[in-house]
């Protein structure tokens, strides 16, 4: 039998009211009116709606608890209960973006929201990760995602409508998504914006006219090339253009569309036949097309182009000095001549511009590492080639990478204005009581620790030089492990297991197998670790000491398998002060600068990991590897300053950013020193993803068994 509770009548409903919303009441605005309009609804309604009361004021403000107290039954008459949970969310983001009184409008128009929020509709945020990854699977420069009114790209971001409800089947407003995007991928793939538009379009009397024109030009040539590249895609785009009744190819223009649908057409095809279909009349845009904003592109264009020479010439300072293995550019060329270095075009029709570069050093071809190979990918796909004057390297020391309209600003500076935003990653933040997401919530920026000299690490691995002999022992003996494989159709033994198996089948008059027999294969490790440091200031003393003594004795560990890894320490000071250290990155050897910043590692301020561990999970998923560790080196609980993270919010935010990571693939370890951490670890790791040691001098000893036992 069920029990159903009763309603709560307009004193009961007052009076649960008054609890939540007592700052913003007073003698002339009371919860009188509020408690009779929910009066009316069920128990189920009024417990639902006393719930979001409090998450709203809890997460934002009172007198957002307020107003969507006062509009939520007629939202309930009008949506089910997850469109109104729909609204309150969309409501409170509007409150993180652009304050109280645009949020406020947002409960106060509910109808508006509705109109936006079919049940067909998809939302951006919800299809943004599934997106992303497709997107990353493309080939050409890695671009990010935001939502804006209309969809356009500046060339690094992709910038799409925040929901789309054009069609009744969301799996079609999924492939309208995905049909948007690839359109705006292809404009930065296939070069057109290679060549100024804005200086194009001032030889037109009207050039707003003269811009859609040759966005219609540019794209018939992109469909074109998405045909060839992705044909996939562009059967759904053909599909999408017969639901909706338009027609990919304008009447009139099918000689225009034949010849920029030849391989060959490029950016310049466009321009030359733009003159020839202005006289005639504006076509309206396709439902994937969105529109160009030239002036927006030449300025991030400008801005990246002017760096990325810099990068590249840097680049071939680092690319000579690793073919010749030389230390300066003055041994690399003494001599003071223009040029030693030249590229080749190489034709190759699998690319877009027909062929591929070879980089080479006094005649000799050489191998651009993969960050230089980036850069010059990046650089191809804005110019079309290297320019002669790209292939100067740079003296030493390299260059400071600076936006010519800005001086180089000092990250003391964070606090001012919207800097903390500007050139810093910005990720998202679970809010538990919304069960949403706060959208770009934390700044994040990564640093390099001050290197000190090693005489730490020299002095540790003297005071462990026992433990360090036995960890070499034990490590060699893992690298060389052979492992046995079961079930194989020859070997050095007779597997019983499959044997007894193989029996019973012929008993039951089945055909028996030849994998009978087991045999010892040695494996090669395909492991890459990445190891969290807390650097917070509760780590001050032994505590930090004890962090970087562990750190050394798993770096002489790791050296010994082989296996890749990086070190990278966290702090910072609420969600705008995030901050990484680099200690070690993947493609560093374990050099003497590692040992000296191991040994500069110093507390710094506080613990909000969530932000950390999602910013190391990027990093990791840059790496191939067969087995992904993200190793925590911790002394406490998540925590910062002057807001709510320390508590609950702190552990539900950072078990969500865990939850990510193992839905990447990722194997989350904690190893803590805190005695209280029982409470609180198996909630965010589970219940055999961490370990607490009571003893701080016991972490040297342990961290290494710590390892072994995770990768083996």
């Amino acid at each position: 039998m069920t029990y159903l509770s009763s309603a709560f009548t307009a004193e009961q409903m007052e009076e649960q009211l008054d609890k939540f919303l007592d700052s913003v009441l007073s003698s002339r605005r009371t919860a009188t009116g509020l408690a009779k309009m929910l009066a009316v609804c069920n128990r189920q309604q009024q417990d639902f709606v006393l719930e979001w009361v409090q998450t709203i004021r809890q997460s934002t403000h009172a007198e957002m608890a307020y107003q969507f107290a006062e509009h939520v039954v007629r939202a309930l008459d009008l949506m089910d209960e997850a469109g109104v949970a729909a609204w309150a969310v969309h409501a409170m983001d509007v409150y993180d973006k652009k304050g109280l009184h645009p949020a406020v409008a947002v409960l106060r128009e509910v109808e508006t929201f509705i109109q936006t929020q079919k049940v067909t509709g998809l939302a951006l945020e919800d299809n943004i990760g599934v997106l992303q990854l497709f997107i990353a699977g493309l080939s050409g420069r890695l671009l990010k995602l935001e939502s804006a009114e209309i969809a356009y790209t500046d060339t690094e971001t992709l910038f799409l409508p925040s929901l789309l409800s054009r069609f009744t089947s969301r799996v079609d407003n999924f492939r309208l998504f995905k049909a948007i995007t690839v359109h705006l991928w292809a404009q930065v793939r296939f070069g057109t914006w290679r060549l100024s538009l804005s200086k194009a379009l001032q030889h037109f009397e009207k050039p707003d006219k003269a811009c859609r024109l040759f966005h219609t030009l540019e794209r018939l040539r992109l469909d074109a090339c998405i045909a060839r590249e992705l044909p996939g895609v562009y059967r759904d785009i053909n599909q999408l253009l017969t639901l909706v009744g338009e027609t990919r190819i304008p009447s009139g223009w099918e000689n225009i569309a034949s010849r920029l649908a030849h391989p060959k057409a490029t950016v310049q095809d466009s321009y030359d036949l733009l003159p020839q279909v202005y006289n005639g009349d504006v076509l309206p845009p396709l439902c994937y097309q969105g529109i160009l904003q030239p002036e927006q592109v030449e300025e991030i264009m400008a801005i990246r182009l002017a760096k990325e020479k810099e990068l590249f010439r840097v680049g071939l300072v680092h690319a000579a000095q690793e073919k010749l293995q030389l230390k300066s550019l003055s041994e690399i060329f003494p001599e003071e001549t223009t040029n030693h270095f030249h590229i080749e075009q190489i034709p190759n029709e699998s690319q877009p511009e027909g062929f591929t570069f070879e980089l080479y050093l006094d005649g000799i071809p050489i191998v651009p590492p993969d960050n230089l190979k980036s850069v010059m990918d990046s650089i191809i796909q804005d110019i079309g080639l290297i320019p002669e004057e790209y292939l100067v390297a740079a003296g030493d020391g390299g260059y400071k990478i600076l936006d010519e309209k800005t001086a180089e600003r000092d990250p003391a500076d964070v606090w001012k204005g919207v800097y903390h935003e500007e050139g810093a990653f910005l990720y998202d933040e679970w809010d538990y009581q919304r069960r949403h997401y706060r959208k770009h919530w934390c700044v994040l920026r990564e640093l390099e620790v001050h290197p000190q000299p090693e005489s730490f690490v020299i002095k540790t691995l003297q005071r462990y030089r026992g433990l360090v002999k036995t960890l070499e022992r034990t490590f060699e003996a893992l690298r060389g492990e052979n492992k046995r494989l079961k079930a194989q159709p020859n070997g050095d033994e007779i597997d019983l297991d499959a044997l007894i198996k193989a029996y019973a089948d012929t008993r039951y008059g089945l055909e028996m197998t030849d994998c009978v027999f087991t045999k010892f294969r040695k494996e090669e490790r395909n492991i890459a670790v990445m190891l969290m440091v807390d650097m917070s200031g509760s780590t001050k003393g032994w505590i930090n000491d004890a962090e970087r003594e562990a750190l050394v004795l798993l770096c002489e560990a790791l050296e010994i398998l082989g296996d890749r890894y990086a070190i990278y320490g966290f702090s910072g000071t609420t969600r705008k002060r995030c901050e990484i250290y680099r200690i070690k990155k993947f493609s560093e050897p374990y050099t003497n600068l590692v040992q000296q910043r191991i040994s500069g590692i110093t507390p710094q301020d506080y613990t909000r990991m969530g932000v950390a561990i999602r910013h190391l999970t990027t990093l990791l998923n840059g790496v191939e590897a067969k087995i992904k560790l993200l190793i925590t080196l911790s002394d406490g609980r998540p925590d910062d300053y002057g807001d709510k993270y320390r508590g609950t919010y702190g552990i539900e935010d950072t078990r969500q950013a865990l939850i990510e990571a193992k839905r990447e693939g990722i194997h989350s370890f904690c190893i803590t020193l805190d005695t209280e951490a029982k409470d609180y670890l198996p909630h965010m790791y589970g219940a055999v993803n961490y370990i607490v040691i009571d003893e701080i001098r016991k972490l040297p000893l342990k961290i290494s068994d710590i390892y072994r036992k995770l990768t083996s």
